[in-house]
């Protein structure tokens, strides 16, 4: 193989999800840590993998439990990304992949972390691989017992990466774990969770203004708790408001034990389709939205940009705070070119493909994973912003927008921020790059 795997949003969005090519598709292949890749390829991931996502839960730490090469990269992403003092590991041996004995070993370790830990952990989040999916570990009870031993908080999490393409991959059980200690209790009219992320919502953005003036007085997320006790006060929400389809999951569990429904809000760069989706939204819960001026200062920053960059083609990868093919449609909508997608889809991201590929049916779609990658040579002229560090080192000629903060842009804030962000990147601002 010479050259690198690539296929036309016509020809993808014609696949289908069920016949998507293999390359789109991890476990059918070797998995190719390119520049494209290196940042997720793993449920352990930089940004939010499952070891950081799970200890979301406030005043928590995390026992790792894995053979050395599991958890050689936690030592190193913890101590950069600042949570190393939250991390505690239970080596396994040979041994133990044999026979199992390291389960029995968790309590004691449970003991030990709350002995040594400062300050004392109120929940311990127990982490297993791929070597313990193997083995059929029965990770639940593990930790009931370790509660009963304890009496500390122990719960589950799972760092599968063969499960990333199942029904439940890691990053939607994540998402359960981060919120299964929530308990039922009375609920408060004017109380709501905002689900979907493990950093907290852009506070600038208007979400949190429309809410308010629906008579929400109370908005939660666990990226604002610091306190167990703050946590337990989501059990009281009179809804929940998925914001992150990974949560689906995690809602419709909290919906079952807790009896608190969900609604579902996408985040969009289609300002018609995000003015739409408000609409919905405040018919759904009885209220009036005063949308304008939010919309107003969407549209103005586009046509801002626009006016001055009318011609721009940009690149759009995957570690990004949006749905690329979501992205790269609205681009092609505003009139800009989407020649490049580095991506690989979702069963979700079809309905954008099918529009997309009426608008710019040649754009080419590769697989980050797929190890063809090796020969995507850079491309140095002829796109102008590359969206999404992953993609940056290909198109090492284009202005490079990360937009992966994790202060979590959404809704029309959002629009108004990206393409602030895109002019900055093009005028040689490197603050815009780190939005």
């Amino acid at each position: 193989m010479n050259e690198p795997f690539s296929i036309t949003v016509r020809e993808l969005a014609a696949s289908g999800a069920d016949g998507m090519p293999r390359q789109f598709i991890p476990s059918c292949g070797l998995v190719y840590s390119s520049p494209a890749t290196l940042s997720y390829n793993s449920p352990g991931a930089l940004g939010f993998g499952v070891k950081r996502a799970a200890l979301a839960i406030p005043e928590s730490v995390m026992l790792l439990v894995a053979p050395d090469c599991c958890g050689r990269n936690s030592t190193i992403l913890s101590s950069s990304e600042g949570y190393s003092r939250r991390m505690f590991y239970l080596r396994m041996d040979e041994a133990d992949l044999v026979t199992g004995r390291h389960l029995t070993m968790i309590p004691e370790a449970v003991r030990e972390i709350c002995a040594v830990a400062s300050p004392r952990p109120k929940v311990v989040v127990i982490c297993i691989t791929c070597v313990d999916a193997l083995l059929g570990t029965d990770l639940e009870r593990v930790c009931r017992k370790a509660t009963d031993e304890t009496g500390v908080r122990v719960v589950p999490s799972y760092m599968y990466a063969l499960t990333r393409e199942c029904r439940k991959p890691p990053m939607t059980a994540v998402r359960q774990t981060v919120y299964s200690l929530l308990e039922k209790k009375p609920k408060q009219a004017d109380m709501v969770n905002l689900l979907g992320f493990f950093s907290q919502l852009d506070p600038a953005g208007e979400l949190f203004n429309l809410l308010e003036s629906a008579g929400v007085k109370k908005i939660n997320q666990v990226g604002t708790c610091s306190t167990i006790d703050e946590y337990m006060e989501m059990g009281a929400a009179n809804f929940n408001l998925v914001l992150y389809p990974e949560s689906r999951f995690a809602a419709d569990d909290l919906m079952k034990r807790l009896d608190i429904p969900y609604i579902e809000l996408t985040r969009l760069y289609d300002i018609k389709k995000i003015r739409k989706q408000y609409d919905l939204f405040a018919s759904a819960i009885g209220a009036r939205f005063e949308l304008d001026e939010f919309q107003r200062q969407a549209e103005a920053a586009l046509e801002s940009f626009r006016t001055a960059h009318r011609s721009c083609s940009v690149a759009v990868g995957q570690m990004i705070n949006a749905s690329p093919f979501e992205l790269a449609l609205s681009l092609a909508q505003y009139g800009f070119t989407v020649p490049y997608i580095l991506a690989s889809p979702g069963a979700d991201d079809f309905a954008y493909m099918n529009r997309l590929a009426g608008l710019s049916p040649e754009t080419l779609v590769y697989p980050p994973t797929d190890s063809s990658m090796m020969n995507l040579l850079p491309v140095t002229d002829g796109i102008d912003i590359a969206v999404g560090k992953d993609i940056q080192p290909y198109f090492p000629g284009a202005a490079p927008l990360s937009w992966n903060s994790e202060m979590q842009p959404f809704g029309f804030r959002a629009v108004a921020d990206f393409f602030t962000g895109c002019g900055r990147v093009l005028a040689g601002s490197t603050s815009g790059g780190m939005k």
